[in-house]
């Protein structure tokens, strides 16, 4: 697989998997929905597994592993749907682009990473006040946004926890193997949660845009999307992927509203530029007070001169 190709994938599939998300719900029940998500992508991982003979080992860590990945993919996935029932996709893309963020703030609790730096901690004061804009323009504008938006909040944590229980596994194993183990595991939950919020099959309402977008979803958000997101982390630096999570929620905004009409008022444009603005703060925090204190002592020697 070439590196570039799969970069370029991830951040496409990405990008257009919110709006996917609202689409398939538009005509489907969303417990359903996503339940027919998995079920496509566990088939269809399950018929590659065999044809390419990969392993899928059951051992402890491969387990622990695929447990933790699962947690990311039920909760994320779950409360995401529910969110696209309030808010607009490019929103969904635009908050979860603060996973980063999270995920290091929690993996100080969890696994005792250092504490922000203060480059990092105003990047986060940055990124917040940017979602404080945004959410309220969205309160503003939609008198039941804040559903969405707490939900979307939910799906962040589950992902970002997940993210941070991951990296405590100390395991090498085939990204398409740690793919099929997490729907394994999540998959028959999505299916407990559709027969308990809905559990209907009102197939004659559904629309030939919802089908043909939880399809995509099936095939290229849960299956290739992740495939190519961990062969992607395994060949590049953090600083290189991190960037994905700066470019999607650009074009996530920019895809709906082109192709669902989705507004964007000023507040929610610059909301999304102190976002954005403080994700690039944060990725690169370490090199920013590093050029921050060369510069200082270049100063001061240059008084002392």
């Amino acid at each position: 697989m070439n590196v570039s190709a799969a970069y370029i994938a991830v951040v496409l599939i990405w990008s257009t998997t919110p709006l996917g998300i609202v689409w398939s719900s538009e005509s489907v029940h969303p417990t359903l929905a996503v339940l027919l998500r998995m079920m496509i992508a566990l088939i269809i991982g399950l018929v590659l597994l065999k044809a390419y003979n990969i392993k899928l080992p059951w051992h402890r860590n491969a387990l622990k592993l695929y447990t933790f990945s699962a947690v990311g993919i039920f909760g994320g996935m779950l409360f995401s749907y529910y969110a696209a029932q309030y808010i607009s996709s490019g929103l969904i893309s635009l908050i979860f682009g603060l996973a980063p963020i999270l995920s290091g703030a929690i993996a100080q609790k969890m696994i005792n990473e250092p504490k922000f730096s203060l480059t990092k901690k105003v990047a986060l004061v940055i990124a917040l006040i940017g979602l404080s804009i945004v959410c309220l323009d969205n309160f503003l504008l939609d008198e039941n946004g804040y559903i969405g938006i707490i939900l979307v909040l939910f799906a962040v944590s589950f992902f970002s926890v997940s993210s941070v229980l991951v990296k405590s596994v100390q395991i090498s194993i085939h990204p398409l193997s740690t793919t099929i183990g997490a729907l394994l595991l999540c998959t028959p939950l999505f299916f407990i949660v559709w027969l308990v919020f809905d559990g209907s099959w009102n197939y004659q309402q559904w629309q030939l845009r919802s089908i043909l977008s939880i399809i995509y979803l099936g095939v290229f958000g849960s299956l290739i999307g992740f495939i190519a997101y961990f062969y992607v982390l395994q060949k590049l630096t953090a600083s290189t992927v991190a960037l994905i999570t700066m470019i999607t929620p650009v074009l996530a905004l920019s895809l709906g509203a082109l192709l669902n009409n989705e507004h964007i008022s000023i507040n929610l444009m610059v909301g999304a530029i102190f976002v954005v603005a403080g994700l690039t703060c944060f990725q690169w925090s370490t090199k920013l007070s590093a050029t921050v204190n060369k510069r200082l002592r270049r100063s001061s020697n240059s008084a002392h001169l």
